[in-house]
């Protein structure tokens, strides 16, 4: 008997199943007693079969697959349910008896299997999970099940950018969140290629550990895997006339106006034609997959990326330009997503940013929640100029915000030092109070954090004391310390609202939370409630006092102990293992610490379960 060894970093063991959780609840929902099914369908790599298999498992369930190699053979995808011979009409008899059957790759069965499954359908006395591939040609039978109503159809969305975090910490651990940005702008949802690319970056040793952080970082060109030249052979075998010397101009200079010296019209046409170049409605090129301009500055080849990459002069310019934008759109107090490729480029590239850059674009992160990301931001700063104050000062409030510790001399650099940037009347501003106040909080200690408020009046609003910043407030921010002053809960959720339309993600779930404590309605409150949770989880990781009100108080010590075990990712099925209990038992447990909680769904409850015990604003 021959034995054959691999080496343990080539067996790449499947990723736990995270995310997608009302697409789960609906699948499941959809293939209960009284239901006839449902279709799955997305284009390749989006995670259709594991959330099929998820929504299946511990259920009585017969698979069927389509494959290339039973195309042509009748009933190929169901010879191990079927007998050697057999006719349509007695396939559809002998399973009829069959509760659930799973249908993957539909689109891949032959015409005889793909009868099957329409006349199953049709007579519904089989419940039918059926997946297929988007963008693929398959059999009109399958096609009808939802064109002709026989079945309803969910079409995959790509994985939220919070999903997909999530995913990877579960699957690949450690990662900081521009490195996670990277990775979800590159797949664009494709799950398998996001798996491919963790696993060549890791294999090639390109992380590099975040200084005073258990984050790894990625940044240098993408690991062009052989799954990676096959996806874009399209784009990498290019050979028409003056078309490779324009996806190269695009890929070290996009996005550039049509009518540029440098670009071939005639190739250009082409390419848009092939769905390989984007032209927006100002006349601009971009490439049309974030994927195909890294892919073609690796292989570019050193020579080439010379003659063609950005002179520092307009690479000095057009940052210039974002950090404009960006300090403008804070100063407006509108800080909703602005496009800002050039940054992030050099950052991804591992060329590096100026410090006032990255401070500006820490800010601009911190202020619409996103906490992780304005931290790596505000690194990034200190790797070119290790002293800059805004940048240590911009990474003491979001990592004291995020409830994580920053190192020693990150802290102590930050506090005590002078306020930095203006901006308009009532816009939050960071300032040295501001830092020891959030870091006060963090401790726990409200009155010392409260004590620590100085320039910054709105941190007083968020600490649950708007009196003191009576008069010192506009717009938005003048709102929501009015509200809460007078305790008033609709004004409180108007006033979220507000904020939450403007970008302030964490202001406007902290606004719902308190909300939640004012309403007397115990309805309303739920529903702010539900508000809060579903916005803090977007904002990376926040504990701040405020959020502190979602605690779980309201539920009873056994459904306190089962969300707990839930929050930390155990399925229902460990959790009736280690509480022995029934998996019915554990289900009904979370439902109704769903309702008490306000909740939808088990993927809110880390941001109830992991907030510090602090007083609630």
């Amino acid at each position: 008997m021959t034995t054959f060894e691999r080496d343990a970093t080539s067996l790449r063991l499947p990723w736990p199943f995270t995310g997608r959780q009302d697409e789960l609840e609906l699948i499941r929902g959809s293939v209960a007693g009284g239901r006839h099914g449902i279709v799955v369908t997305g284009p390749a790599g989006r995670g259709k079969t594991r959330l099929a298999a998820e929504a299946v498992r511990g259920t009585d369930c017969e698979r069927a697959t389509g494959t290339p190699e039973t195309r042509d053979l009748p009933f190929g995808a169901f010879a191990h349910l079927l007998p050697d011979t057999v006719s349509l009409h007695r396939a559809v008899q002998l399973l009829s008896g069959v509760r659930l059957l799973l249908v993957d790759d539909a689109h891949l069965l032959d015409d005889a299997s793909a009868a099957l499954v329409h006349q199953l359908a049709v007579h519904g006395r089989t419940r039918l999970l059926v997946v297929a591939t988007e963008g693929t040609r398959a059999p009109g039978a399958i096609t009808r099940l939802w064109t002709g109503e026989l079945l309803p159809r969910l079409d995959l969305e790509p994985l939220p950018r919070e999903e997909t975090a999530q995913l990877l910490a579960a699957g690949a651990g450690g990662l900081e969140a521009l490195t996670v940005n990277r990775l979800h702008r590159l797949c664009q949802g494709d799950l398998r290629l996001l798996r491919e690319l963790v696993g060549a970056v890791r294999e090639q040793g390109l992380l590099s550990r975040v200084p005073d952080s258990g984050e790894w970082e990625w940044r240098g060109p993408v690991p062009v895997t052989a799954t990676v030249r096959e996806r874009l052979a399209d784009l990498l075998d290019r050979a028409g006339p003056g078309e490779r010397a324009t996806l190269d101009r695009l890929a070290f200079g996009e996005p550039l106006p049509v009518d540029a010296d440098t670009l071939d019209l005639g190739a250009l046409e082409v390419l848009e034609a092939d769905g390989l170049v984007h032209i927006d409605d100002h006349g601009t090129a971009n490439l049309a997959h974030p994927l195909h301009g890294p892919v073609l500055r690796s292989v570019a080849g050193r020579l080439r990326a010379r003659r063609l990459a950005r002179t520092p002069a307009d690479r000095t310019a057009a940052l210039e330009t974002e950090t404009a934008t960006l300090a403008r759109a804070i100063a407006e107090t509108d800080v909703r997503a602005v496009p800002a490729p050039v940054g992030e480029w050099l950052v991804t590239e591992g060329i590096g940013i100026p410090a006032p850059h990255a401070a500006v674009r820490a800010r601009f992160a911190r202020l619409r929640g996103q906490l992780r990301e304005a931290a790596s931001w505000a690194r990034e700063g200190l790797h070119t100029t290790p002293e800059h104050h805004a940048c240590h000062l911009e990474l003491a409030l979001s990592t004291a915000q995020s409830g994580t510790q920053a190192d020693s001399r990150t802290s102590a650099g930050t506090l005590g030092r002078p306020a930095l940037p203006t901006a308009a009347p009532g816009t939050p501003t960071p300032c040295s109070a501001g830092a020891a106040a959030w870091w006060a909080a963090a401790r726990g200690d409200l009155g010392a954090a409260l004590d620590a408020v100085g320039a910054e009046p709105y941190d007083a609003v968020r600490l649950g004391a708007p009196e003191r910043a009576a008069g010192r407030l506009t717009g938005v921010f003048a709102a929501h310390a009015d509200a809460l002053a007078q305790g008033d809960g609709p004004a409180l959720d108007r006033a979220a609202r507000a904020l939450e339309e403007r970008g302030f993600l964490l202001f406007a779930a902290e606004a719902y939370a308190q909300a939640a404590q004012a309403h007397r309605d115990p309805g309303a409150a739920r529903t702010s409630r539900t508000r809060s949770v579903a916005l803090a989880r977007r904002c990376q990781g926040a504990r701040t006092p405020a959020l502190a009100g979602l605690v779980l108080g309201e539920l009873t010590a056994r459904q306190r102990q089962i969300v707990t075990l839930a929050a930390a990712g155990l399925t229902n099925r460990q959790i009736a293992e280690k509480l022995t209990l029934s998996v019915r038992t554990v289900g009904n447990h979370l439902y109704g610490a769903y309702t008490r909680l306000g909740a939808s769904d088990r993927d809110a409850l880390p941001c109830l379960v992991e907030l510090p015990e602090a007083q609630p604003a």
